[in-house]
């Protein structure tokens, strides 16, 4: 007896992560001309089931169309008929975990864990060693410190379904370390909808509390700048050219406005809107169809971190401040899809936008080692900044699927730009003067006020072709081969100033009380003669350009070798030029390399519902652009100043795997894994003192080597309720899906002589050991991650309550510095997220013609903060530390 699985198995030998809208499947036919592999008997495998939710799966590696033999097996399961280990988050799986971005629903899935601004680690690599795809199509960044996108810039409901692919396969780009993951946006609907929703949310630390602000436009809710922003052509031409700022051009930037820090004591409700329809049609033998979504989301966020630094072996405090930090944050979003299908051909036409800006105000409180705590408790020096960060994608996608009976091609090209736009990012510290008993800022020495202006956008071309052919054999067999092209171009620009006055003389005490609005007012900048001083040279370049321009080829041959035994085996080809060029440097940074990249899975069926995975691969890692980039830059989320290191090469991993996996039931499974990779000329990131300064600073540096292994183990089961006698709970089910995964990495540091971050421009070779710990793990891993997701569901209709909770260990985010003349390495600064606690309650409801769901959520119910730290010997000093609230929301959508 054999099954028959639509749109798998053969041709996803060309797999590419592109997941795509869940849909109702018909039972799959089975297939008279196969026979059962030895060793199974004829009735192993089970009745075709019911219709059911299915995930469809849009490959660039050919068109998945057709019922594709499966010899012997019925383990009717997505996952595991492909030839790779992925996992897929369908649509129903995002909306059980109630997350409202991407991001936060990829960190339920077994190895992976999310980072900082949206960034996802697999397996405990960085996100330079996975890369993120947009139906199977690559995104360029809006991160200066990144090349890769954001994922929580990407809401829920423009995302249909995302799949994670963890072992490497030919079709992929060569870049894939961890992983790669893709998202597929919403496809053309069977049926004519429309859907409206919107939700409330209140966050225990920041709605109705107190936070900082500032007044800048009229439309800053909407994350739209209404030209209160606008930088004047002087100031970026005296920018670009190294030149001051003359006060007749200073009186022309908008100062009150980006200024003036407020206190606002009842922050506002965070709130989200959205929309989306779609509908279809047949014109004759060609079915036309349309999708379109859009969605705003405001969402507010107040940490009162307590940020302390040393330099000390002891851990003797340089700084210690208390700052209080309020963001406010606006996401725009729109898709619209268009989408043909005629024969058994697709031709779809993507477009997405997202825009999603940052508005922050921030008020700083402290001392340093040199001026601590005045006799009266008095803090001596407060420091604000006001800060607007707006990142935007635009992203255009035309796919075509067609098949040839056993001939299938896949044609796809796009093209994606992102900006980030920065303006008006000023700082201002006052110093408390005890003789007139007031704060003051004179312009001088460590009292001072500055401004910068930074720009980025990048670029992305891309283009594939694939063929498949699915070879008329007694045994299935798919040959395939490929060719993709990339071309990333991106221009950065961040030109700081600091406001001096004629005679470089300090202020009157009379000026220099004055707020910061009045202190810069047009009247104080002529009178006082006070001009922009151009910084921006002082700590690197002020602008760059960076290419990356990347041509793939490769052929792959799947298929089965023995009765349930099947091998997909390949090799890619891939030709990468890198460059990032200093503006006005008469050198840059140019890495050119070519490699062959092979890789071998073997699936081993060997019983009706079991199998086991072994694979092995090569794989790179490119340096990013920023981290290539001489130009200083500041992350305004963890505080640190990032610079680049002209001189990193590209890295290269040998990765090996086995996954045990038993389907005992539909949707129901259990696997366990093991993998291993080495990595060769890793990077990582390495924080020190420039130059002796009292500030801690990241660079990157190349380790000689590194290793990561470790496990993984994954449940999903389904316990229904119909047997219990109640008759209340007869239609539903017990929900569990858990995972864990135990990571283990080392870096080997020795006397090796790799390129040190801390010479700029100058090639400076230094002992690997000075600046990297030997054995020390690589950062962002964590030993222990652990997922769990307990639900109550209604197998009949939606009502469902979902607890989940999420734990990851501690984990580095930075090497620890080198201090003083003595080398004496500090203790590595560490993370630790801790564990969490959200609970999720959907219930849906029929009414006036429509159907409705009405969600509830209760997010970090253990009140878990953020904690970033050294240890020394008797104490601890904390580089971040503050509380998040917990965040309670209410939200409902009616579908017509």
């Amino acid at each position: 007896m054999t099954f028959s699985i639509h749109s798998l198995l053969l041709a996803s030998t060309m797999l590419m992560p592109a997941v795509a809208a869940a849909q109702t499947a018909s039972p799959a036919p089975t297939s008279p001309s196969a026979t059962p592999p030895a060793g199974v008997a004829p009735d192993a495998a089970a009745e075709p089931q019911a219709a059911e939710e299915q995930v469809e799966v849009s490959t660039p590696g050919g068109a998945l169309e057709g019922d594709i033999v499966v010899v012997g097996r019925n383990i009717p399961n997505a996952v595991r008929a492909t030839p790779a280990v992925v996992n897929i988050l369908s649509s129903a799986d995002i909306a059980r975990t109630g997350e409202g971005d991407i991001a936060g629903a990829l960190s339920r899935v077994t190895g992976l864990s999310v980072v900082g601004n949206g960034f996802v680690y697999v397996r405990g690599l960085g996100d330079r060693y996975s890369s993120s795809l947009l139906n199977g199509s690559p995104l360029p960044s809006p991160e200066p410190l990144r090349r890769v996108v954001p994922l929580d810039i990407f809401p829920t409901s423009v995302v249909a379904s995302s799949l994670v692919q963890k072992s490497y396969s030919v079709n992929y780009p060569g870049e894939f370390g961890g992983g790669v993951i893709n998202l597929t946006t919403k496809a053309v609907p069977d049926e004519t909808f429309l859907q409206i929703g919107g939700s409330l949310a209140a966050d225990t630390v920041t709605t109705s509390e107190l936070g900082y602000t500032y007044r800048g436009g009229d439309y800053d809710w909407t994350g739209f700048d209404d030209g209160t922003r606008r930088v004047p052509g002087a100031v970026l031409a005296a920018g670009a050219a190294g030149r001051s700022v003359q006060t007749a051009d200073v009186v022309g930037l908008n100062n009150a406005q980006t200024t003036i820090l407020q206190r606002n004591r009842h922050l506002p409700a965070n709130f989200s809107y959205e929309a989306s329809f779609g509908s279809s049609t047949d014109l004759g033998s060609v079915r036309l169809g349309v999708i379109a979504a859009a969605g705003l989301s405001n969402t507010w966020r107040t940490r009162s971190s307590r940020q302390q630094l040393t330099d000390d072996p002891s851990g003797g405090l340089l700084s210690d401040f208390q700052t209080v930090l309020t963001d406010h944050r606006a996401v725009v979003n729109g898709l619209l899809g268009v989408g043909l299908e005629f024969d058994e051909h697709k031709i779809r036409l993507t477009n997405l936008y997202i825009h999603d800006t940052l508005k922050q105000g921030r008020l700083s409180s402290g001392q340093t080692a040199n001026i601590g705590t005045l006799p009266n408790g008095i803090d001596p020096f407060k420091v604000q900044n006001t800060n607007w960060f707006e990142r935007e994608l635009r992203d255009t996608q035309l796919v075509g699927e067609f098949k040839f009976g056993d001939l299938s091609l896949d044609a796809r090209g796009a093209y994606a730009r992102t900006k980030r736009n920065s303006p008006y990012e000023r700082a201002f510290t006052y110093q408390y003067n005890e003789g007139l008993g007031r704060y003051t800022n004179t312009l001088t020495g460590l009292q001072s006020a500055s401004v910068a202006f930074s720009a980025l956008q990048e670029e992305l071309w891309s283009g594939q072709v694939n063929a498949t052919w699915n070879v008329p054999f007694d045994r299935p067999l798919a040959l395939s081969a490929g060719y993709a092209y990339t071309d990333t171009t991106r221009t950065s620009s961040r030109y700081t100033f600091r406001y001096q006055t004629r005679s470089n003389s300090a202020l009157s005490d009379a000026v220099s009380l004055l707020r910061p609005d009045y202190l810069l007012s047009d009247f104080i900048i002529q009178n006082q003669g006070i001009y922009l001083q151009n910084t921006s040279s002082d700590s690197g370049t002020a602008a760059y350009d960076a290419s990356l321009r990347v041509h793939g080829a490769y052929v792959q041959a799947e298929g089965e070798i023995a009765d349930g035994l099947r091998a997909t085996a390949g090799v890619r080809y891939e030709s990468g030029d890198e460059r990032v060029v200093p503006v006005g440097a008469a050198a840059g940074t140019r890495i050119q390399n070519n490699y062959w990249l092979p890789a071998l899975t073997v699936t081993w069926n060997f019983a009706s519902d079991m199998q086991l995975r072994v694979h092995g691969s090569k794989t790179i890692a490119r340096p990013q652009f920023r981290e290539l980039a001489p130009q200083l830059y500041q992350d305004f989320e963890s505080d640190r100043l990032f610079s680049g290191n002209p001189f990193l090469k590209d890295s290269q991993l040998y990765n090996a795997e086995a996954r045990y996996e038993w389907y005992f039931a539909r949707d129901q499974r259990v696997s366990v894994s093991g993998f291993y990779k080495r990595i060769d000329d890793p990077i990582e990131a390495v924080a020190f003192f420039p130059g002796g300064a009292s500030i801690l600073q990241t660079g990157f540096a190349n380790a000689p080597r590194a290793k990561l292994y470790g496990g993984e183990f994954e449940l999903q089961k389904y316990v229904p309720l119909d047997t219990i006698g109640v008759d209340a709970l007869s239609t539903y089910r017990i929900v569990a899906i858990a995972n864990y995964t135990y990571t283990q990495s080392s870096i080997t540091a020795g006397s090796e002589a790799i390129a040190s971050p801390l010479s700029g421009n100058q090639l400076v070779l230094t002992p690997a050991n000075v600046l990297l710990r030997n054995g020390g793990a690589l950062t962002g891993q964590s030993d222990h991650l652990v997922n769990l997701q307990l639900g109550l569901e209604d197998k009949e209709r939606l009502s469902q309550l979902t607890v989940l909770f999420s734990y990851a260990s501690d984990r580095v985010t930075n090497r620890g510095p080198v201090a003083g003349g003595g080398g004496v390495r500090l203790p590595d600064l560490i993370e630790r997220p801790g564990v969490r606690l959200d609970i999720v309650a959907r219930q849906g409801v029929s009414a006036f013609g429509g159907q409705f769901e009405i969600k509830a959520e209760a997010r970090n119910l253990t009140g878990t903060g953020y904690r970033e730290f050294q240890t020394f010997a008797d104490r601890q000093v904390f580089t971040n530390r503050y509380r998040l609230g917990r965040i309670f929301s209410l939200g409902a959508s009616v579908t017509f």
